[in-house]
């Protein structure tokens, strides 16, 4: 099943966080939040503006942004969760 967000729209697959502090510590599930980052696996064709051009996503496939604790929609692809996200829902881009 493939999955093309509309609109300004961003499909994102979140990225887990450590199970293990960098002191060697391993964390407990219980004690891990949310993931709040992700790795953008596709884009809408972005939002269509009043003149009837679209504007451009800032973000591409691949790139690893970061997120609002409960933002977007959850949905589950191939068994392997993932979230669905407005443009404007989207608080920053992890430069590499």
């Amino acid at each position: 099943m493939a999955v093309k967000p509309l609109e300004d729209r961003i499909l994102i697959k979140p990225v887990e966080r450590e199970t293990q502090t960098a002191s060697g510590i391993f964390l407990p599930e219980s004690a891990s939040e949310k993931p709040m980052q992700g790795k953008v696996v596709a884009t809408g064709p972005g939002k269509l503006l009043d003149g009837g051009e679209r504007a451009k996503p800032a973000v591409k496939k691949g790139d690893l942004v970061v997120f609002g604790k409960y933002s977007g929609t959850e949905i589950e692809i191939k068994g392997v969760t993932h979230l669905i996200v407005r443009e404007s829902e989207l608080l920053g881009l992890i430069a590499s």
